[in-house]
């Protein structure tokens, strides 16, 4: 057997370096989802008839075998070489590799059960159906998604990290299939590997494409066989974002500005970075939308103030404020802002009672929704009866 591939139990090993018919039944792990292994193999057989085609993600690839399929993320971390793993139909022999991917970490799938790094995983997984197969979150408090706050409720998905750092011994006891980091590389990881837990890096918040980004879903289908659901989310999101898109191509652009004071300098998104998409297709303009940096820009307030003072609307996008009165508390230069601030709104309509903000969560899945809020918010004349999902506008007092 592959030294990657989770180990089975006894009655799993009736043939050495196979996984037989029956193992879905009786591997260390029962929680999640059952799986329908393959019960006579067949070598000439395609067992993945349901593909999946990446169009907008730039950090996904899947390429397809008749057993396994191999999953790569590019940029697993920021700066990390590619990354790739081999994911078996469950029922197959792990497949003989040579080359780059002889290492490869094995994993079959369909998984049972999986440990999240991040909220944004969780959107997906119920979009999927695939609910039932998250049994580990790296913090409950932050978690919005209601199929899966439902199972926390009911005691079947565990908080595996303490202050953000995984708890090795618990998420080895845990037994998860996978273990789908945040796109950070935690020195945890290494021993979890060495213990046989795979871990896979999900590196979705590195694109800076908001389709892309959603685009995502994919690689959990990968892992849990619901390409068919994938491909149909996927392009129905995508359908809907368009059609937000094409509405403000024509109509004049908006100057909005963005972002807010933060450790002395103000800091806002580049032309090229996630959001700073967002607000162009959503019909708004302003002084650095052309920066073609993905990242934020850190600016002097003087410039801000000097290029943005006299803007439409201004977008602050989950700054820990209610209203304009607190936050002038914060700093007293916002009241310079007098003509952006009538227009002011903050992406805090989907908090939750425990800290968590549906806009990182179901928002990163579902960036029509966010778009349609922008469009909404920048061009309220196209969009008079639009009900927001995310956004609130600031009460003046």
């Amino acid at each position: 057997m592959h030294p990657h591939v989770r180990k089975a139990t006894i009655a799993c090993l009736l043939v050495i370096g196979l996984a037989v018919a029956g193992c879905s039944e009786s591997t260390s792990n029962d929680a999640g989802a059952a799986r329908d292994c393959i019960t006579d193999f067949d070598a000439n057989t395609d067992y993945f008839p349901d593909k999946s085609t990446i169009s907008d993600a730039s950090g996904l690839a899947i390429e397809y075998h008749k057993s396994y399929q191999v999953l790569t993320v590019k940029e697993p971390s920021p700066g990390a070489r590619p990354v790739s793993y081999v994911l078996v139909r469950c029922g197959a022999p792990a497949p003989k590799l040579d080359g780059a991917l002889a290492e490869a970490p094995q994993v079959q799938v369909p998984i049972r059960s999986m440990y999240s790094g991040s909220t944004t995983h969780l959107p997906a997984m119920a979009a999927l159906g695939a609910a039932d197969t998250v049994t580990g979150v790296s913090s409950t408090d932050y978690v919005s998604t209601p199929e899966i706050r439902a199972r926390i409720d009911e005691g079947d998905v565990v908080q595996y990290a303490d202050a953000g750092v995984p708890n090795v011994e618990k998420v080895i006891a845990g037994q998860p299939d996978v273990l789908v980091s945040d796109g950070n590389e935690d020195p945890s990881y290494a021993k979890l590997r060495q213990a046989g837990v795979p871990v896979l890096a999900n590196a979705d918040w590195l694109e800076a494409s908001p389709l892309g980004r959603a685009e995502w879903i994919k690689f959990f289908a990968a892992l849990t066989g619901t390409e068919t659901k994938a491909a149909d989310v996927f392009s129905t999101l995508k359908s809907e974002y368009t059609k937000v898109q094409q509405k403000t191509a024509n109509a004049p652009k908006t100057d909005v500005l963005l972002g807010g004071i933060e450790n002395g300098a103000w800091t806002l998104a580049a032309g090229g970075n996630y959001f700073g998409r967002l607000v162009r297709d959503a019909g708004g303009d302003y002084p650095w939308a052309a920066d073609p940096s993905t990242g934020s820009l850190r600016l002097s307030i003087e410039s801000v103030i000097d290029k943005s003072r006299n803007a439409d609307a201004w977008l602050l996008s989950d700054m820990t404020v209610a209203s304009l009165a607190d936050l002038y508390k914060q700093d007293e230069r916002y009241r310079v802002f007098a003509q952006p601030a009538k227009r002011a709104w903050n992406a805090t309509k989907a908090m939750s009672a425990t800290g968590g903000n549906d806009y990182w969560e179901r928002g990163v899945l579902r960036p029509d929704l966010v778009l349609a809020d922008l469009a909404a918010i920048l061009h309220p004349d196209l969009f008079p009866d639009h009900k927001f999902a995310f956004y609130l506008q600031l009460p003046q007092q």
